[in-house]
């Protein structure tokens, strides 16, 4: 079962590629059926983060009702990107299948090697300037959060 879902996956990578998209595809699904796919839509929408595993967590989440999926497992045609990955983890899915690693898209030109690197170096280390800056306010969300009584936690 876990193959076939795989298959799909990687097909609809292909096809995407025909749509005008990146070569990647997704989908999740729940209790034997797949309940969301979708292609890398970053070229058509013009949207950096509408990677395939993303889209694919939108809709699920969209036609569940819910913003966690902690019933539901991904297929990917790739090892997912770290953003994807952070995608993966607050939607809480139970387990991720993938086809290619993150090398083998490194070879079609789809390195995200130097994000991996990026992200274990300090703020002030990085290749994209990143400045805290201190504010007497900045923690006042938080607080407001913290005496919340009726707040959905996630």
């Amino acid at each position: 079962m876990h193959q076939a879902f795989l298959r799909r996956a990687v097909e609809l990578a292909c096809e995407n590629i025909e749509s005008g998209g990146g070569p990647f595809g997704a989908l999740i699904v729940k209790d034997g059926e797949i309940i969301a796919a979708s292609g890398n839509r970053v070229t058509p929408d013009l949207d950096p983060t509408a990677h395939a595993e993303v889209s694919a967590i939108r809709l699920a989440c969209q036609k569940l009702g819910d913003f966690q999926l902690t019933e539901c497992t991904l297929y990917t045609s790739c090892e997912p990107c770290p953003m994807c990955l952070g995608a993966i983890y607050w939607a809480r899915l139970k387990a991720v299948y993938f086809a290619c690693n993150r090398f083998d898209a490194g070879k079609a030109g789809f390195d995200d090697s130097f994000i991996y690197t990026e992200i274990d170096k300090p703020t002030d280390q990085r290749q994209i300037a990143m400045r805290q800056l201190i504010l007497d306010t900045a923690t006042r969300p938080f607080d407001v959060w913290q005496r919340k009584i009726d707040k959905i936690r996630y």
